[in-house]
């Protein structure tokens, strides 16, 4: 967030991010290059496309019923402090790259909608989504997207969602709302185009800080078999309750977010026509294009404790006296409240120049901006940083398709951030329609660590005595898909310097040295019948060097699946969903601060994450229905009571049973 929108590229270096990308079927992709696609038969036949706002290519929507992960913002590698719509941490290394300033509160990025998700829809009637899922413990999802053209030329799109789980455990409550508008309109003679989106993010998570002791978890008749019993380290003096109509923030986190972003672009280029039996049809080819986007967006990130615990507050944040500003105990007896408020101005000027005006997939661009920041806090402006920086990039997706080429490069040369800088470089190759493709690439971040990390921001942060130096961050990357063996094989290198991160509740700390980390991936499909087949995604990781980083050595996804086209509308996939990953020592989690920090004296070994699910579509309806943490089950006396752990003191539900529809609508 808080920067003028980075090349799609930059957003996904190496296609192997998302994992389970065999599974999904053959329509959304997500990256803005070559890929390999073979035929879903559970895929949607809705021939509705769209484009992202620095894409030039269209996708079409995956709906795939293999993978549920796709309908919702958890994803299968990522931990989360207890249910859906709590802060969340990925399993697989995944470093902050992004040059100049970053807040720095990333615990609820996962359930937010950005300006890079937006979609810009061409369809030729109306489409409508609705998506409701209702689950153990009153938990509620909500999605509604709506698109259509107003004309040929001008579309406009609607998407609500809203996350509530009022959680098992007492201060555990979650309540998401995310509200996006967007439209795009180009004129008649095809020169002049507009693009607009407005979103607007409000995540509420209540906070409890753990269970006071994981003993609790073994009470299986008693009064603590029921979890709203267990007591809790924080907010243990406010009135809690389960009606899932109760939003009221009682101790927690509420991150709300704005976004309006302005483009456009006017071309100079040649006109043409295409003459049929019937009609004459306009074209346009584009040689030189000029582009002005205009964002303004405001960030708040609150914490507040209405009841709080002093002795808590005194433990683990040093409340009263140095080193923070000090609190007497009689001045967090009320309400404790932590805030601060960004407001941001982007204007940047783009040129574009296409070389050979028959291949639009091919394009240099070159621009500038200047971008203006304020913060405030307690009821005053504490800091005005200003940036100037400059970006270009290259794109060329030749005519035969065989080869792909993204660069993309930005320098801050002036202001707050001065110095920072990203490149990145990525070529694929189309070795053959059998064979399958490669693609390698580069990047390099020179970043400055998080405005949260090293300065005053009215949070009980603790900067380095020392100030903080650049984070330096270079990544290769390699990924080899083989669509006969339905595979994907890839891997990623980090090499990383003055790595910068929180090494308690409250101190930020910096890795004076250099480490490195291995990541080796893979994703196959294996089909062992005419009916049944077994997704596999894997993944090795291996740090090297004094590193504050915690992650598991190996994380594995596996799904047993049973799945075909029955009675000629019903398709179903029904089987088991697991993921797995070796012990490790898991990050502990600072609520005031929202932000994960490393501990290792408590080491995890959970058992592998089960689900049984049963999928299914007739035309445009779809259901599902699942349970989920089967492996909670003890045998002596069959409770579902043996939890795995997120974090220290931070237990996963037991038992949960969901139920799902999803309906599309074409008018």
């Amino acid at each position: 967030m808080g920067m003028a929108v980075p090349a799609l590229s930059q957003r996904l270096p190496g296609r192997l991010g998302n994992f389970g990308g065999l599974g999904r079927g053959g329509g959304g992709g997500g990256g803005d290059s070559l890929k390999f696609e073979h035929r879903d038969p559970f895929s949607d036949s809705v021939s509705i496309r769209f484009k992202y706002l620095d894409s030039v290519r269209s996708f079409t929507f995956d709906s795939s019923l293999i993978d549920y992960y796709i309908k919702i913002p958890l994803k299968s590698e990522y931990i989360y402090l207890g249910n859906n719509g709590t802060a969340v941490k990925p399993l697989i290394f995944t470093p902050l790259t992004k040059p100049g300033w970053d807040p720095g509160f990333h615990a609820y990025d996962a359930y937010a909608f950005n300006i890079e998700n937006t979609r810009f829809y061409n369809t030729t009637r109306p489409f409508t989504e609705l998506d409701y899922q209702i689950g153990s413990g009153s938990e509620q999802f909500i999605n509604v997207v709506h698109t259509q053209n107003v004309k040929p030329n001008w579309n406009f799109a609607f998407q609500f969602r809203m996350i509530n789980v009022p959680g098992f455990f007492k201060s555990q409550n979650t309540n998401h709302s995310n509200l996006r508008f967007n439209t795009n309109y180009q004129s008649p003679n095809k020169r002049y185009n507009i693009y607009l989106i407005t979103l607007r993010n409000s995540l509420q998570s209540a906070e409890n800080g753990g269970i006071k002791n994981d003993s609790f978890m073994t009470d299986k008749t008693g009064v603590y078999y029921d979890r709203f019993n267990i007591p809790i380290n924080i907010a243990s003096q406010a009135s809690y309750s389960r009606d899932f109509f109760n939003t009221t923030l009682k101790t927690g986190n509420k991150y709300t977010n704005f976004n309006l972003l302005i483009r456009q672009q006017y071309d100079f280029g040649k006109k043409d026509s295409l003459v049929t039996d019937s009609s004459v049809i306009k074209l346009f080819y584009p040689r030189f294009r000029l582009e002005h986007t205009l964002q303004y967006n405001t960030y708040k990130f609150l914490f507040q404790d209405v009841a709080p615990d002093t002795a808590f507050y005194i433990k683990n944040y040093k409340l009263y006296g140095s080193p923070v500003p000090p609190l007497a105990p009689a001045d967090i007896k009320d309400t404790l409240q932590f805030s601060n408020t960004w407001s941001e101005i982007i204007n940047d000027f783009s040129v574009y120049q296409f070389p050979d005006i028959k291949n639009q997939q091919q394009f240099l661009k070159v621009g500038a901006s200047i971008q203006n920041l304020a913060v405030l806090w307690n009821d005053s402006v504490r800091d005005r940083p200003l940036n100037i920086f400059l970006h270009g990039e290259y794109r060329n997706r030749t005519k035969n398709k065989k080869w792909d080429i993204e660069a993309y490069g930005q320098f801050y040369a002036a202001g707050f951030n001065a110095g920072d800088y990203n490149a990145y470089i990525s070529l694929q190759r189309l070795i053959s329609n059998k064979v399958g493709s490669l693609q390698v690439g580069f990047q390099n971040s020179n970043r400055t660590p998080s405005y949260l990390m090293r300065n005053a921001t009215g949070f009980p942060v603790v900067t380095p005595p020392g100030g903080t130096d650049k984070e330096n961050i270079t990544q290769l990357f390699g990924t080899l898909q083989l669509p006969l063996l339905k595979a994907e094989l890839g891997a990623h290198y980090y090499l990383i310097g003055n790595y910068t991160y929180f090494k308690n509740f409250y101190e930020a700390e910096q890795q004076s040295g250099v480490f490195n980390i291995l990541q080796v991936r893979g994703s196959k499909d294996f089909r062992i019948s005419n009916h049944w087949h077994w997704y596999l995604d894997i993944v090795l990781q291996q740090k090297a060097g004094n590193s504050p980083v915690n992650i598991p050595l190996l994380y594995t996804r596996n799904r047993l699946v049973f799945q075909g086209r029955f009675f000629k509308n019903l398709n179903i996939a029904t089987g088991l969903d697991s993921r797995y990953y070796t012990a490790y020592t898991p990050d502990n989690y600072s609520p005031v601060t929202g932000q994960f920090f490393p501990q290792d004296s408590i080491k995890f070994s959970n058992l592998p994450d089960i689900a049984a699910f049963v999928h299914f579509r007739i035309r445009s309806f779809s259901a599902f229905v699942r349970l989920e943490n089967l492996n909670t089950i003890d045998f002596n006396g069959f409770t579902f009571t043996n939890n795995n752990f997120a974090a220290p003191l931070y237990p996963y539900q037991g038992l949960l049973f969901k139920v799902g529809i999803f309906w599309n609508f074409v008018n």
